[in-house]
């Protein structure tokens, strides 16, 4: 989640600059969000797999001499924890992006002239004025990007399906496994019940905070 943050205002700074050809890189930043869950998964699982020449960072890694044989980064459960994690970082970084884009687009730029004038320069301008108008955006994408990843499915059963072991197992991967390969579905529902006091608490917390700023 850290790492969405810092990837997403990274990615609004730099498209929020003026600079050529700054309207096609915020569409191609989009690509992550929009491609199918499924087509994300199966192309890291691609580039984290063990054999050479057909797993991408294998294969780099081996031509340039960095690596002497081929590591199986799926078959620890280190390994497949960060490549979960890549992925799913990859996916949702640029709904961060976009948001902080849109958030900095409303400050105005009154704002950061006036800063100017009085010496300030961008990294003051940036951490005086750009992040506290961004709080209640990146508070609510937070709490957004917490339900999302609880109820993430599609990665972590098309690239581990919840291995090696349980390293990558969560509430929706195992519920399924339970209902669906065991056959025993009342289990399976139950499983999946236990998920939803952290959804509750997730979304009340966004509903009063959205309440609270709209009545503020």
């Amino acid at each position: 989640m850290a790492l969405k943050i810092l990837t997403g205002l990274g990615m609004a700074v730099v498209l929020h600059a003026t600079w050529r050809w700054r309207n096609f890189f915020r569409g191609l930043m989009l690509l992550p969000w929009i491609t199918s869950t499924v087509i994300i998964a199966l192309t890291w699982r691609w580039m984290f797999d063990s054999f050479p020449g057909r797993g991408f960072f294998n294969s780099v890694l081996l031509d340039a001499g960095i690596l002497t044989r081929p590591v199986a980064f799926m078959a620890t459960p280190e390994g497949a924890m960060m490549a979960v994690v890549v992925a799913n970082w990859w996916r949702g970084f640029p709904f961060f992006g976009v948001s902080y884009l849109a958030g900095m687009q409303s400050i105005p730029g009154e704002l950061y002239e006036a800063a100017s004038v009085d010496g300030a320069g961008s990294w003051r301008r940036f951490w005086h004025i750009t992040l506290p108008g961004l709080k209640h955006i990146i508070i609510v994408t937070t709490l957004l990007t917490f339900i999302f990843t609880i109820n993430d499915f599609n990665i972590i059963y098309v690239m581990t399906r919840g291995g090696p072991g349980t390293a990558t197992q969560v509430f929706a991967t195992y519920s399924f496994e339970v209902a669906f390969n065991q056959l025993r579905w009342g289990r399976g529902v139950t499983i999946s019940m236990f998920a939803v006091p952290l959804l509750v608490a997730g979304i009340a917390l966004v509903s009063r905070y959205l309440l609270r700023e709209r009545t503020a």
